[in-house]
């Protein structure tokens, strides 16, 4: 399940490309900044082809909620500077600093998209594929995004999910389907329940 948190956090992984944003990367960019709040159904599958869903909430700035269908004991939230990888079968959290990590490009539209990524031609004029990844966290892996051209969407693009390799070549699969952008998100949704004290944080 681990695994699944670093595939997530690494949504988009830095990588050295200087140069400014122009065409499709330019467009992504504007995509990212634009979005307010976004919510989407998930798809998640991993090497193995075991298929998860769920819901994905976007809310700028700085949260996320990937909420895993009933019975499935996990929960990742992104909130006050950090993200959180909840296992309620074990009882166990875990946090990791938003400031300075990958997810940080997705949530602070501040960030340069040119320092992080490339764009991966496809032959689809209506497809925009952008790779990512950090050589100082090999851990994390690469990334690929897909955004299908959508002129309803921010910027004309919409995240249709991702792939992720990890240092060992493990494969994870994020589809995403019914994206809705700029709906009224409450602040909360992202709240969870500690499993070691069952408060609410």
């Amino acid at each position: 399940m681990i695994r699944y948190a670093l595939a997530i956090a690494a949504i988009v992984a830095p990588a050295a490309l200087p140069a400014q944003a122009t065409g499709d990367l330019a467009a992504v960019q504007r995509h990212l900044q634009s979005i307010t709040t976004m919510t989407a159904d998930f798809t998640q599958t991993d090497r193995n082809g075991k298929v998860l869903t769920g819901t994905f909430t976007l809310k700028k700035p700085g949260k996320l909620r990937f909420q895993y269908e009933k019975g499935v004991p996990i929960l990742i939230v992104a909130e006050g500077g950090a993200l959180t990888f909840i296992d309620y079968s074990v009882r166990q959290v875990q946090r990791w600093p938003i400031k300075n990590s990958p997810l940080g490009v997705l949530l602070d539209p501040g960030r340069d998209i040119t320092r992080y990524a490339r764009v991966v031609q496809t032959g689809n004029d209506r497809v925009v594929s952008v790779e990512a990844n950090d050589p100082k966290h090999p851990e994390i892996g690469r990334i690929t995004m897909i955004f299908a051209r959508d002129a309803a969407a921010p910027a004309g693009l919409a995240l249709q999910g991702w792939v992720q390799l990890d240092s060992q070549n493990n494969r994870t699969t994020i589809r995403l389907a019914n994206q809705r952008f700029g709906g009224a998100v409450s602040d909360g949704t992202f709240k969870w329940v500690d499993p070691r004290r069952a408060n609410t944080r």
